[in-house]
């Protein structure tokens, strides 16, 4: 009897674990990427009265006889399924849909979430807001490529101080369309005039004239060619390229008017203020000469003067896009993610992180949506994975395994009362 109760003891104590479990599950149903557990029993070792026997030509076989010892907690798993979407509207708020985790660090350690709950603080820096530990990625260069294959560490923070950071990118190439009178008399000229940018953001006005139509074309026309012009470029006074430097040549068209041979030209521009010479590509390709009147206007010019961070959104791919206030949209970062071969594996620490283990294996480290890691959604939180119906149900269930119990020690003392009263 004394076997029973203990049984019945240890069945109590499995129970109120598993109710624990519940309970905590109940208590985090509105926790922000919060994964649910679930305790597993498993029966204790049984005591054996009689050995199993094969069975012989006269007699058959006998089964063992035992009686089990009771029961115990055997696991608590960890349910890493994917929680449902809560639109916040906030830019910062970030859910993964699929697979991984956020990484984060204080300086130190580097652990995990779901908890997708980030924001700016005073630094720029982008951090967990309920602790403060800041999210980690890939920073971009100056000219906003991002490097995914660098090893990240606690160093590789993400920092976007919003109005202070600048930027500023150098022209590379401008784009022209128009049209030069083909019945122009020989000395004509047009001009038009464009302003475009060096390293340091400093502005160039760049004034390109078109002069003697030539007809027929001078120099080594291309096959078809029935006009030429000259070209000039000029900053102020100071000639920056024409048509006889270089590789560049007339422009020369066709009778139907359009640009052949070489339509794309280069000037090569010294700044004063420091910042190295650059050279710019025109494209003239959209330029035609036909019997109408001489209008050429650049279209196009890649280059923007400086420029501080006014705001950023965060794509699927975790990919930090800056708005700058001079009109520039250039990558700043990417969010870095890490994928476990055992997610349940992972040790919870509070404050909705979790922490690898022995059993969870090492961090699989990639960009989202690549390696089988999940999407991130921007303006959105996950919210809880835990099942209330069946938390509920699971509730019951425990409840009346407990009662149960609690039935077998109270019947085991009467029997053992009645034991005592024998005597007398």
């Amino acid at each position: 009897m004394w076997q029973a109760m203990l049984s019945g003891v240890a069945s109590l104590k499995a129970h109120q674990i598993k109710m624990n479990v519940i309970g905590n599950n109940i208590a985090n149903i509105n926790t922000v990427g919060f994964k649910s557990g679930r305790a597993h029993f498993q029966d204790l070792m049984a005591q054996t009265f009689r050995a199993a026997t094969r069975p012989s030509e006269a007699r058959g076989g006998t089964n063992p006889m035992q009686v089990g010892l009771g029961v115990k907690v055997g696991a608590i798993d960890t349910l890493p399924t994917q929680g449902a979407l809560e639109l916040t509207g906030r830019s910062t708020d970030l859910a993964i849909q699929g697979n991984g985790y956020f990484m984060l660090t204080n300086g130190r350690d580097v652990n995990f979430t779901r908890d997708g709950a980030f924001g700016l603080d005073s630094s720029g820096f982008l951090v967990h807001r309920g602790t403060g530990w800041k999210v980690l990625g890939w920073r971009a260069d100056a000219g906003g490529l991002i490097d995914t294959n660098q090893a990240i560490t606690a160093d590789s923070v993400l920092q976007f101080p919003v109005g202070s950071q600048a930027a500023v990118r150098e022209t590379s190439i401008v784009q022209y369309t128009g049209n030069l009178n083909a019945n122009a008399p020989s000395t004509q000229t047009y001009a038009t005039t464009v302003r475009v940018y060096d390293a340091l953001g400093g502005a160039h006005d760049i004034t390109l004239t078109f002069t003697n139509r030539q007809t027929p074309p001078l120099g080594t026309p291309p096959a078809g060619a029935t006009i030429s012009w000259n070209w000039t470029a000029l900053e102020g006074t100071t000639n920056v390229g024409d048509f006889s430097t270089g590789a560049n040549t007339r422009l020369y068209f066709n009778s139907s008017g359009e640009l052949i041979g070489n339509t794309t030209q280069t000037i090569t521009i010294t700044p004063t203020n420091g910042a190295p010479p650059f050279t710019v590509e025109l494209d003239l390709s959209p330029v035609t000469s036909l019997a109408a009147e001489s209008v050429v206007q650049p279209i196009y010019q890649d280059g923007f003067p400086p420029g501080t961070l006014q705001e950023f959104a965060i794509g699927i791919d975790g990919t930090i896009q800056g708005v700058f206030s001079n009109g520039l949209s250039r990558p700043m970062g990417r969010i870095a993610m890490s994928l476990f071969s055992n997610p349940t594996g992972l040790e919870r620490l509070g404050n909705n992180m979790w922490r690898m283990t022995d059993n969870s294996g090492l961090p699989q480290i990639g960009a989202p949506t690549t390696g089988g890691l999940g999407d991130i959604n921007s303006g959105y939180l996950e919210q809880s994975n835990v099942d209330l119906g069946g938390e509920f149900a699971d509730m019951i269930v425990t409840q009346r395994g407990f009662q149960a119990n609690t039935r077998i020690v109270s019947v085991v003392d009467e029997l053992l009362a009645d034991v005592v009263n024998m005597k007398r």
